[in-house]
């Protein structure tokens, strides 16, 4: 059974459909790049995975779940799906070990000490842990994201989703989170990203999704898609992100 199944997935703002017959699945322990132009309907995908996007045609399973189905528990299934955000979402007036802690306390019912040594180990992980007892605010915006991904590996998800996470970083900074998304992917962690990063997409990927104005235009293995892809439509949307 995949990790993440969607079938005919469509959704739509008042008029407008922003997801047209989405029908793609992801494989436990998969990497899967979501690439397009802006507006293409790409983060609302990977948003309808934890349910914080609802969507009104279609199914979609996560882990045998039915997200759309009135009966789940959608808090739940968002405990055990990690999500990145493009704008880091740390709370400012708590420290990094409290932002950690929180949801393994609150949602996961650990104890305190339990929460802040699963905090300190992943901190350590991804390169933070003289940080600890800094203030997000005294960070940078690198150092803030990879305390982000520490935050959501913290719950012990059974997968990752990612949207733009690099998309609000200076160059200099986009690669320290790279490197720990690419640690994961090689660990075996199932992920969904959303980003034009193409070299993580090249060493990483196992297959790339190309959307365009709501639905899937391409689904294809990282070589077939950087080789020839189908569409023109993603043959001149990569001319224009690998040339520049």
């Amino acid at each position: 059974m995949a990790m993440i199944e969607f079938k005919n997935v469509s959704k739509w703002y008042g008029s407008f459909q922003v997801l047209k017959d989405c029908t793609t699945q992801v494989e436990k322990g998969e990497v899967i790049v979501v690439c397009g132009p802006s507006g293409s309907g790409k983060s609302t995908l990977i948003k309808c995975v934890n349910g914080l996007e609802p969507f009104q045609s279609g199914s979609l399973i996560v882990n045998g779940q039915s997200v759309g189905d009135k009966a789940t528990n959608l808090p739940q299934l968002r405990a055990k799906i990690g999500m990145v955000f493009q704008n880091f979402e740390l709370f400012p007036h708590m420290n990094v070990t409290a932002n950690l802690n929180l949801a393994q306390v609150k949602v996961l019912g650990r104890g305190v000490e339990e929460a802040t040594a699963k905090s300190h180990a992943l901190l350590r992980r991804v390169g933070l842990i003289d940080h600890a007892q800094k203030f997000p605010g005294q960070l940078s915006g690198g150092q803030q994201q990879r305390v982000s991904i520490a935050r959501a590996l913290a719950m012990d998800p059974i997968a990752m989703l990612f949207d733009e996470p690099t998309s609000a970083l200076d160059p200099e900074m986009i690669n320290e989170v790279l490197d720990v998304m690419v640690e994961l992917a090689q660990e075996g962690m199932t992920m969904m990203c959303v980003t034009h990063e193409m070299g993580f997409a090249r060493k990483v990927a196992h297959r790339v999704i190309f959307m365009d104005r709501g639905e899937i235009v391409e689904d294809a293995t990282k070589n077939d898609f950087f080789g020839t892809p189908r569409s023109e439509r993603a043959q001149q949307f990569l001319s224009k992100i690998l040339h520049h």
